[in-house]
């Protein structure tokens, strides 16, 4: 993949696409591994100019694509989650403060999964914690007791991921 830009996160979907947010272009980009000549790239989130936006992003960073092509995106600088349903150019929030329903605050969300269950887990940076949703809604799960080095704190997040089993 050629980008003008670095990849703050890279994905590679069920189809053999691979995903780059290119924070500093405000823009999620993809291409197909399945094609011999590398075409050009496609936008898949975002117009290239930072804004709040549904069409618009602000310094994307983790990236997650599920298996209904659906990119979500920890939308770094608008302090919320972006999705971006298969085809479609305008997102919906579905985590941070902006969103139609109000879910959980995010300061700078720079890391994002889905389990296999589709719950969704956000690595909220400046708050140095990972924060899950569920049945209920959003919760901490951890990192819930502030910035620090205690055993129930973390200092400044910036990924995750599940074992085989789910942890």
């Amino acid at each position: 993949m050629n980008v003008s830009s670095e990849c703050a996160g890279l994905f590679v979907d069920i189809n053999n696409t691979l995903y780059c947010s290119m924070y500093n272009q405000h823009q999620v980009v993809k291409r197909s591994l399945n094609e011999s000549v590398m075409n050009s790239n496609r936008v898949a989130a975002g117009k290239g100019i930072q804004g709040s936006d549904s069409n618009q992003l602000g310094a994307p960073y983790g990236i997650f694509v599920d298996v209904n092509l659906d990119l979500y995106v920890a939308d770094y600088l608008n302090d919320r989650v972006q999705l971006f349903q298969s085809g479609e150019s305008n997102g919906i929030t579905v985590a941070g403060s902006r969103s139609l329903n109000p879910t959980i605050t995010l300061r700078y969300p720079i890391g994002i999964i889905l389990d296999a269950e589709k719950y969704l887990f956000i690595v909220d940076f400046r708050n140095s914690r990972i924060v899950g949703s569920g049945l209920n809604g959003f919760r901490c799960l951890v990192g819930c007791y502030g910035r620090g080095s205690q055993s129930n704190q973390l200092g400044s997040p910036s990924s995750l991921s599940f074992d085989s089993s789910g942890n």
